[in-house]
């Protein structure tokens, strides 16, 4: 985690008497293991959603925020620009603007729009890392979806990945792309090896295959048969919590160490398939909870559980995962907007560093408090990161944690220095004048810049032992 300059004060961070919890002497591997995962260069990556992508580009806050990511791994962020709405859109190679549609309020989606061939301008000019781009299969018109993939590989340098409808399984039987036999994961599969076969000569084997919420990718890649050849990504979408038609979101499980844990769990299978056949498996949409987010999105509740989730999702297999970004003004789990930078992007905004490359978790996922340490690329730790889940909604005392680490190239006596992530609360918002900051002092404007300077606090090192004190609902970054 990198910031413009910072001052460094002296903090001892032991303070037996606080403390109401303590976990002693977790041993850091001296060098990565061999069970470490691969961290990619665009580990946390963006979701835009398919008509709202043109106005995304219109927000100072989109380049500024995709800059900070870049400068955090030292790469450009890998962008998938896809959702409900691309399997509403037409593609008009006369169309003079990127998209065109009418709604009756400006938060509202479209029930269709066309687009055009500046939409694929935009996406080359406008992210500067490689890009997926979603396009239509439900309308089952083959020919203006081999059109539009036509365009996107002759105006796109940093295309990456096509996806060919989003979401197949919520399809419903009045889709035209169902036939009349009916609509399975099996028809799917099929479907999309047609598809693959028709359009794969004009722009390659560049599909980003499956793009499932429900269905699993494992039991889909035996289906594809040889069309696996054909695939360059196979995609899932991941919502661990539901905000449609006024269900109820709970912050304190999403939150949950153990519980981002067991969830993410469920990729291994299909990651180890995805490998086994040859192709990358990420979350190629992802965010807390579906709908938009309900009121827990916007909380700095959810950007703790960024952090968690995006890093049981590297040890789990998942690549990448691309945290979705929808109607701009109308969208509770949006990092940025016409409002403010959101708590989340505080998460995403932590830990990694230019640097890392393997991750290890040093606890056994149970508890409520996550350790993992950082690798460099030589093997050697770098970083730790010190995860309290245990909630505190600004109730009350709020409690912490002492963790106790040993080895790892950790000196015999001398100082680490720590970054804290920290907020009033789990509940707080920054849109409601919650002061969420990372080294006690940076926090981000409505533009996504950095403002303040960070303080690195100094941890005591002793006897070849460090201990940090973690609140409830806060995180903590300790250099080695």
């Amino acid at each position: 985690m990198y910031i413009r300059g910072y001052k460094r004060v002296d903090i001892i961070l032991l303070t037996v008497t606080s403390l109401s919890s303590y976990i002693a002497a977790i041993t850091i591997p001296t060098t990565a293991p061999s069970t470490a995962a691969t961290i990619d260069s665009s580990q946390v990556a963006v979701s835009l959603e398919f008509f709202a992508f043109p106005g995304y580009t219109e927000l100072v806050s989109t380049g500024t925020c995709l800059a900070n990511l870049q400068a955090l791994r030292g790469a450009p962020v890998a962008v998938r620009i896809g959702g409900t709405t691309q399997d509403r859109a037409t593609y008009d190679p006369s169309l003079a603007t990127a998209v065109s549609y009418t709604v009756a309020s400006p938060t509202d989606a479209p029930t269709s729009l066309t687009f055009g061939p500046s939409f694929f301008t935009l996406a080359a000019s406008d992210l500067k890392g490689n890009v997926t781009i979603g396009l239509n299969r439900q309308l089952n018109d083959q020919a203006n979806t081999l059109a539009a993939a036509v365009q996107a590989k002759n105006t796109m340098p940093n295309l990456y990945a096509i996806e060919l409808g989003n979401e197949p399984d919520l399809y419903a039987s009045t889709s035209p792309i169902v036939p009349s036999s009916g609509w399975s994961q099996t028809a799917d599969a099929a479907s999309e090896k047609s598809w693959f076969a028709a359009i794969a000569p004009s722009v390659g084997n560049i599909f980003q295959a499956a793009v499932y919420l429900s269905w699993r990718t494992a039991a889909t890649i035996p289906l594809l048969g040889t069309s696996i050849g054909n695939v360059r990504t196979v995609s899932e979408h991941s919502y661990p919590q539901s905000a449609c038609g006024g269900a109820t979101t709970n912050l304190q499980t999403l939150m949950s160490h153990s519980g981002i844990v067991s969830y993410t769990a469920g990729f291994k299978d299909d990651a180890t398939s995805a490998y086994a056949a040859g192709v990358r498996y990420f979350l190629g949409e992802t965010n807390s909870a579906t709908c938009g987010g309900g009121g827990i999105s916007p909380t700095f509740g959810a950007a703790l559980w960024i952090v968690d989730y995006v890093l049981q999702g590297a040890l789990n297999g998942v690549e990448r995962l691309y945290f979705h970004q929808g109607t701009i003004g109308d969208c509770q789990y949006c990092w940025w907007g016409r409002f403010t930078t959101g708590a989340p992007f505080y998460g995403a905004y932590f830990f990694l560093g230019t640097d890392g490359a393997k991750l290890e978790m040093l606890d056994d996922g149970t508890g409520a408090v996550a350790s993992y340490v950082i690798y460099n690329s030589a093997g050697a730790a770098v970083r730790l990161l010190v995860y309290n889940s245990n909630y505190y909604d600004g109730t009350g005392t709020r409690s912490s944690t002492s963790v106790s680490f040993t080895g790892g190239g950790i000196p015999s006596s001398g100082t680490a220095t720590a970054l804290r992530l920290t907020g009033p609360n789990a509940t707080s918002r920054v849109d409601e004048g919650g002061i969420v900051t990372i080294g006690g002092g940076v926090t981000f404007d409505g533009d996504c810049n950095a403002i303040g300077t960070q303080t690195r606090e100094n941890v005591v090192v002793t006897g070849g032992s460090l201990t940090v004190v973690v609140q409830a609902s806060e995180a903590l970054i300790v250099s080695l």
